[in-house]
């Protein structure tokens, strides 16, 4: 009989298991959960592995007997995490064994290849594929240790506030009221919001928080949608005593959450802003968001584990190099978890309910509203959608940035843009809705005209007229 080169069956073999591995994840489990994207990966390279143990002992005068350890080793890990699905702190615990028991197979294949195999294929494919196994070990502990370690980062910053099972974390400056509540976009943390929130704080109180499983708050024992979201929120304002009545800011999808928040709970809300908000239409309205979302639903669900083998940590080690160091630090920590990934994950799943959720929502009434659009890097079709959110109150404002960016009103230089719209609508809502004089903070600096489109004519207070390049919207 006659038999086949070593080369072709140990090529062939890795082939076919990172074939079996990427279909699955991109095939009938794309999007799934991290437990399946996991499980689903190793099961295929465990395949791998095994058809290279079979193929060789019955087609090759090479014998790689070896070879079945490592597709046990994998079927038995990828076959538990199918079954069992741990959850999130299940899977941080066992960062603690996982990386040890993998560099041991490791060290143990090595020295089998250098026995068994003698082919091209040892130095030019095996080996850097075990390479990369170690490479993961050493950064899945690494991983474990570190986002340990940086939980401190939120401890020294905020609080930790009990909303019913976990916790959420909560930071609150300045004095005064109606309280300022800022609500991140997706995928983002509380710590963006720091330029913003140190301004604010000077006119009235502020807080920022993270929604469950992002920056320092504690994983929600299941994907929350909209209407979770804005309850947790609501749970954690009352269990943290924070005085009533609020205004809701919110940026990107935050904006989804604001609505939905104010519909469930009128009577707490006095003012709204929104920082680039997400439409509730974008799926119908957008013609580019439907496959985006397809595309990067995949994406993001294969996220957590490579967040938990340190290649996040990797990517983000430099990043956020031109943000405050505590703030800098707080992001990168945030960026690289696989809490924040998991939570990413989730969100995203959840996004078509929560649009749903936000476009039911019968809108602010009177109350007053300011809509500040970034026109530049815009996706086709959303300055259309951002002009009908005005529509949402009939005392609203709508302040068009053509030259800013959709995170430049957050970070960057066209903050200020944002802090004078939350400052304009404070400074409203205590005239319509707050009776209390001891209410009304100190007068703002004088802002700076390029940056005032539509101030306040809808209110009657000053109109300013726009500078050259800064064309309203209506």
């Amino acid at each position: 009989m006659s038999k086949l080169s070593i080369a072709v069956v140990v090529s062939g073999s890795l082939v076919m298991g990172f074939a079996i591995a990427g279909g699955l994840l991109f095939g009938p489990l794309g999007g799934e959960a991290e437990p399946v994207i996991t499980g689903s990966a190793l099961l295929g390279f465990a395949a791998g592995w095994a058809l290279l143990a079979g193929l060789s002992m019955r087609w090759t005068n090479q014998p790689q007997r070896w070879a079945a350890v490592p597709a046990v080793y994998m079927g038995l890990a990828g076959a538990g995490l199918l079954v069992f699905a741990p959850t999130g702190e299940t899977l941080n615990a066992l960062g603690w064994v996982w990386p040890l028991t993998l560099l041991a197979l490791v060290l143990w294949m090595m020295l089998q290849i250098r026995r068994h195999l003698h082919s091209w294929t040892r130095a030019w494919l095996l080996y850097p594929l075990i390479s990369i196994y170690a490479a993961s070990a050493l950064g899945g502990g690494y991983q474990t240790i570190r986002e340990t370690m940086d939980r401190r980062l939120w401890e020294q910053s905020g609080s930790l506030v009990d909303v019913g099972g976990h916790r959420l974390y909560l930071s609150c400056s300045g004095n005064g009221g109606p309280t300022v509540i800022l609500e991140s976009g997706l995928g983002e943390t509380s710590a963006y919001w720091d330029a913003i929130a140190t301004a604010v704080s000077s006119d009235t109180k502020v807080c920022i928080y993270d929604r469950a499983g992002r920056g320092g708050s504690d994983p929600a024992p299941m994907s929350l949608d909209g209407t979770g979201v804005a309850k947790e929120l609501h749970a954690l304002l009352a269990n943290a005593n924070l005085s009533r009545p609020f205004i809701l800011v919110g940026h990107s999808s935050g904006a989804l959450y604001v609505r939905i928040f104010a519909e469930l709970y009128p009577d707490e809300v006095v003012g709204v802003v929104l920082l680039d908000g997400q439409p509730a239409e974008v799926f119908t309205r957008l013609p580019n968001f439907p496959a985006f979302y397809r595309y990067f639903r995949r994406i993001s669900a294969v996220l957590p584990s490579f967040a938990r083998v340190g290649v996040a940590r990797m990517i983000y080690h430099a990043d956020f190099a031109n943000l405050p160091t505590h703030v800098r630090d707080m992001q990168r920590a945030s960026h690289s978890s696989v809490r924040s990934s998991r939570s990413l994950r989730d969100e995203f799943e959840a996004l078509p309910t929560t649009l749903e959720q936000a476009g039911s929502t019968s809108g602010f009434g009177d109350k007053p509203l300011i809509v500040v659009t970034a026109g530049r890097d815009a996706q086709t079709g959303w300055v259309a959608l951002q002009n009908e959110l005005p529509r949402l109150s009939t005392n609203s404002q709508h302040r068009v940035l053509p030259n800013a960016t959709h995170m430049s009103i957050i970070e960057g230089p066209d903050a200020s843009d944002s802090i004078q719209a939350i400052r304009d609508v404070v400074k409203t809502a205590i005239v319509l809705f707050c009776k209390d004089p001891a209410l009304i903070p100190a007068p703002p600096a004088p802002a700076t005209p390029t940056s005032m489109l539509h101030f306040g004519h809808e209110w009657g207070l000053p109109r300013v007229v726009p500078a050259p390049g800064y064309p309203s919207s209506g």
